[in-house]
């Protein structure tokens, strides 16, 4: 979903992207050999710690950020824009007729790494790897000429595709008389540690930043120690209404700093948010925007009464894999939490679910392993307990793994019982075939999933169940589409379509309301249908959603004054 008022067509680019880069002759290349004794990193602020000393990027397309990290403080984050490729360089010292290991570790959108001016072959080596939502090091190995002292080491991203990150870079051979980042010293004791929010299970922590640390442990109760690279987390898996201890130290490759002094903190008691009201039979969902981006500004209770399922979009990520928070923004006007809990608990008390969202377009939440799984499970669980939230979306659209993810929602599921709502709004690229690994998500979790809203905006042509490519803003699109996934295997019960409210929430692919009854007509009824005409009627078709309940207030409700009517009195 958009933060933004529009969505980047980033995915659209990627065949593009790929030809082009096979056409120049960019290829992977494998590890390097064993390095000699005397070999060095002749790359000054490889990791990012002292900022973007050293660097330089194109049209400030870099900055130095602390999440996400894969080994210290810092790491790369830099966003391609327009015609730029968002290229970061930095002018390395090396020796004459020598070979250097160049590598890198990358994550995020497309990222290239590459040598210029080496002084041998072509003057340049490079290797790529397309968008990785894991950090994934690419390598590669150049030999400088006879005469050859500085070589230009670079990464870039690819025009219109997402921000990348860049951590740990290293150019492995002979020293070439520019030496190298002094070896470390046990780093000094972090000092500010103090504790933030905390809920039934979860307490947050933060303290101050301590240079040429690479990482911290943080303690609870002088052990149990838990490994992060930035200064703050949330330690979760705690007992309700407990008192805690926690200490800091600070990690390098030298060793470890000796514990900060002690910091306490309670927990809070359970509040059980109760199984919430039953999703009907045909249903509207609405986003609702915790931010301002130019759409009316609503709080909850001013949403429209048309919508069963409301979406608070979006969770946080925080430094630990799978772990999410809530941040409420100060733009949308409440007094305090407590108000924005109130208001929850009125929708539900007026037979609306209201979940959490996680993803969205900005939203990079990685759930890639059992750890993360556990991360996501608890920290969602724990948000359905402090403020009162039904269940959770998932509107990742980073790229996800079917196998953890659906490790980490039967985790939520088994704790937060049968009532839980589940929904998704996938990329109709995402829902193509059962091979993808959303659809694999959904089929997996079949037995607990509410809706699969898809998106179906920001596309382009898709292909329909008929195997015909329809075009986008039309009744065919909506139908043949939905038709894929029910054909697929999901119950029509758990199909939407999800649509823009207005021109102005999306890129591309707004339909006038009209286009979406026709649409819900034709799957349910058999009426209403363009060139494209199922096979059968669906009549348990769920509904319809969209982005987002803010534009839709914009546009003076026209969105849900129209199909929200027409949804309840399907048949």
């Amino acid at each position: 979903m958009d933060r933004t008022t529009t969505r980047p067509h980033g995915r659209r680019w990627l065949g593009g992207a790929l030809a082009l880069a096979v056409g120049s002759g960019l290829v992977l290349v494998g590890g390097a050999g064993t390095a000699r004794a005397a070999d060095v990193n002749v790359a000054k602020n490889a990791g990012f710690e002292n900022g973007l000393t050293n660097w330089s990027c194109s049209a400030g397309s870099g900055a130095a950020v602390s999440s996400p990290v894969r080994t210290g403080a810092g790491a790369l984050r830099a966003t391609p824009a327009g015609l730029d490729n968002a290229k970061c360089v930095q002018t390395v010292a090396v020796k004459p007729n020598s070979t250097y290991t160049l590598s890198a570790w990358v994550q995020g959108g497309y990222a290239y790494l590459g040598a210029n001016n080496t002084g041998t072959g072509s003057g340049s080596v490079s290797t790529w790897t397309p968008d990785s939502p894991s950090w994934k090091q690419l390598s590669t190995t150049f030999t400088t000429g006879a005469s050859t002292t500085s070589v230009e080491i670079y990464t870039h991203g690819w025009y219109g595709t997402s921000p990348y990150s860049v951590d740990d870079v290293s150019v492995f051979g002979p020293d070439g008389g520019g030496g190298q980042d002094p070896d470390p010293v046990v780093p000094s004791t972090p000092a500010g540690l103090a504790a933030g929010t905390v809920t039934s299970s979860s307490v947050a922590l933060s303290w101050g930043a301590v240079s040429g640390a690479t990482g911290y442990k943080v303690y609870r109760g002088g052990g149990n120690p838990q490994t992060v690279s930035g200064t703050s987390t949330t330690i979760t898996g705690l007992t309700a209404d407990t008192a805690y201890q926690f200490q800091v130290a600070a990690t390098n490759s030298a060793g470890e700093s000796a514990k900060s002094a002690a910091v306490s903190a309670r927990t809070a008691k359970v509040t059980d948010p109760g199984p919430g009201p039953a999703v009907p039979k045909h249903a509207l969902t609405g986003y609702w925007q915790n931010f301002d981006n130019g759409a009316a500004v609503q709080k909850l209770r001013d949403v429209q009464s048309q919508y069963d399922i409301i979406a608070v979009s979006f969770a946080d990520s925080t430094t630990t894999a799978g772990q999410i928070v809530f941040n409420l923004d100060p733009a949308v006007g409440y007094a305090s939490v407590a108000d924005f809990k109130a208001d929850i608990a009125a929708k539900k008390a007026a037979g609306k679910s209201v979940i959490i969202s996680v993803g969205g377009e900005k939203g990079n939440v990685t759930i890639n392993s059992d750890a993360s799984a556990t991360a996501f499970a608890n920290s969602a669980y724990a948000l359905m307990q402090e403020y009162g939230f039904n269940g959770v979306d998932i509107d990742l659209e980073h790229g996800i793994n079917s196998t953890y993810l659906t490790k980490a929602l039967r985790q939520l599921s088994a704790k937060a019982g049968s009532s839980m709502v589940l929904t998704m709004a996938p990329q109709t690229i995402d829902m193509q075939n059962t091979g993808t690994e959303y659809f694999k998500t959904a089929l997996a979790v079949k037995d607990i999933l509410t809706v699969v809203n898809m998106q179906y905006y920001n596309s382009g042509s898709m292909l329909g169940c008929d195997g015909k490519v329809y075009s986008q803003g039309s009744v065919d699109f909506l139908t043949a589409l939905a038709c894929i996934q029910i054909q697929g295997g999901l119950s029509p019960s758990q199909v939407g379509l999800g649509v823009p409210a207005s021109t102005r929430g999306a890129g591309s692919g707004y339909v006038d309301p009209q286009i979406v009854k026709n649409a819900l007509d034709c799957l349910t009824k058999g009426t209403g249908c363009g060139t494209f005409k199922p096979a059968q009627t669906w009549p348990s078709l769920r509904g319809a959603m969209t982005w987002s309940t803010n534009w839709d207030a914009t546009a003076g409700n026209a969105w849900s004054n129209a199909v929200g009517p027409h949804v309840h009195n399907l048949p």
